[in-house]
């Protein structure tokens, strides 16, 4: 039965990506009533899941929706809407920011501003997120690593023999590839299918993701509940345009509302924006939590690029490649100048998804292709910019990405075309990632101390409606140039335990 305005659960968390299925997994031993609304279902256990030609050339799980760049040309966004959110695609990779992430920091095109509480502040819950988050790793591989008040719960995910060959060559000449830090159990994933889990969908198959980890723990507890199905619409404050007092959504064609104690949002940092500039009203006339005129400002999408080297005289038979990765350009460019950003390998590149971008090369000689290249991914910090936004125009999602930092992301594919060549790679070629793909989506709905420059405090709550948070990575006030998922798990792991004391109190 579906929530009506009599029912008043503690807490409805709105989505079941990283953010809001890790805060359901830190507030379910509260015994607090927990309803976590879903808008897309569970994604089945299907052969489709495991067909690369499904998934990449035909498109087969991208959602049916256009959003809008500023000048009004349409593009379909790789977001993704079904239970656990766009990590039942994504690579896997749970790396802490560096301790250096959270101070400012100058780039080529400015300053990544300093976070408002230091890396220490994170740091226990970061080392609770990777035993949530199951993490493979292996301390004392890379000089930028953080502290960790304690050690990865697993050993790391090995190299395939074709993988450890290129981890050799690229420490021979002076560089230090460390081990991914992965939320991947290798041996169940290969066991359902010899493929890759980078960017393919997961059903219970080994890969630790939001739903997998986190929202399977919370749904040990009865107190917690999850909806599919229903999209959240709009959200209505009470007479005073203050604390949140009913979740509107539609189910099944029907619009139901429920009225929550505490409200969490984590619909992403597009859609999170979106809803809170959708639920404007007269007390509230730029959106809610907007006093700051922040809300859908300081988006940020990594400058990333997808890197292939290729030579004759190597044979690639891995699997799933995607294993190490490289720092040595994160906080200079090696040369005492600006930070450049992070490297890491892909999942292994085949035919059929070289193909899904050339389309009029034949399958089988770009599996000939594929069979003697490696494949790598370039990352760089996007900074945040007031410029760069989500905005909406009626029924519109408008998405204007100002592109920073990006002479600094073309530095460091030049820096990493070099080193490949100079490991025995002759031919390396790149190819940039548009806004189509989402690389790492944040910024948006950001954390601060001062209600006129941001939206949330240091724990996420609205500055404006003392019963909101936002919990997914439109807090972060920085992109950094790693993966932020676990950044995201930590501090929504945080932020439960800040609730647990502070609103939960009997």
């Amino acid at each position: 039965m579906s929530p009506s305005m009599e029912s008043r659960p503690d807490i409805v968390i709105i989505g079941s990506g990283i953010g809001g299925a890790t805060v359901a997994a830190g507030l379910a031993a509260s015994g607090a009533e927990i309803l976590i609304l879903e808008a897309g279902r569970h994604i089945e256990d299907l052969p489709v899941n495991r067909d690369q030609q499904a998934i990449f050339q035909r498109g087969h799980f991208r959602p049916k929706e256009t959003w809008y760049e500023a000048g009004g040309l349409g593009f379909n966004p790789g977001n993704y809407y079904n239970v656990g959110g766009n990590s039942k695609f994504y690579g896997a990779v749970l790396t802490r920011y560096r301790r250096e992430d959270f101070e400012e920091m100058e780039h080529r095109d400015g300053i990544s501003p300093a976070w408002p509480f230091p890396y220490e502040e994170l740091e226990p819950w970061y080392s609770k997120a990777e035993q949530l988050y199951q993490v493979r790793g292996q301390l004392g591989e890379d000089p930028t690593e953080p502290t960790h008040s304690s050690d990865y719960p697993h050993g790391p995910v090995p190299d395939e023999p074709a993988i450890a060959k290129v981890r050799k060559r690229l420490a021979e000449i002076g560089l230090h590839p460390y081990s991914l830090p992965l939320g991947v159990d290798i041996e169940r994933w290969l066991a359902k299918g010899k493929t890759p889990w980078d960017a393919h969908p997961n059903c219970f198959d080994g890969k630790m993701d939001a739903e997998t980890a986190a929202l399977a723990a919370a749904l040990e507890y009865p107190n917690v509940r999850l909806q599919t199905g229903s999209r959240v619409t709009r959200l209505t404050t009470e007479p005073d345009g203050k604390a949140i007092e009913t979740v509107h959504f539609v189910r099944d064609g029907i619009e139901h509302s429920v009225s929550p104690k505490l409200v969490i949002l984590s619909a992403g940092a597009v859609q999170s924006a979106v809803l809170l500039l959708r639920s404007a009203d007269e007390r509230n006339p730029a959106g809610l939590a907007n006093r700051s005129d922040q809300v859908g400002r300081n988006f940020m999408n990594h400058n990333s690029s997808a890197v292939i080297a290729l030579s004759p005289w190597y044979r690639n038979d891995s699997v799933y490649q995607k294993t190490f990765g490289l720092n040595d350009f994160y906080l200079s460019d090696g040369a005492g100048g600006p930070p450049l950003g992070n490297i890491q390998l892909l999942g292994r590149v085949s035919g059929a998804i070289l193909k899904a971008n050339m389309k009029s090369m034949p399958e089988w000689l770009l599996n000939q292709v594929s069979a003697r290249g490696i494949d790598f991914y370039a990352m760089s910090e996007d900074l945040p910019s007031p410029e760069s936004r989500v905005m909406v125009d009626g029924d519109r999602v408008v998405l204007k990405w100002v592109r920073t930092n990006w002479q600094a992301h073309l530095d460091l594919v030049a820096k990493l075309k070099a080193v490949l060549k100079k490991a025995g790679f002759p031919v390396v070629l790149a190819r940039a990632f548009d806004k189509r793909t989402p690389s790492h989506q944040c910024g948006t709905v950001r954390i601060g101390t001062d209600p006129a420059k941001a939206p949330l405090d240091v724990y996420c709550r609205a500055f404006d409606h003392p019963n909101l948070f936002v919990v997914d990575a439109g807090f972060l006030p920085t992109s950094a140039a790693v993966n932020p998922a676990l950044t995201v798990a930590a501090q929504a792991l945080r932020v439960a335990d800040h609730i647990v004391k502070e609103d939960l109190r009997s």
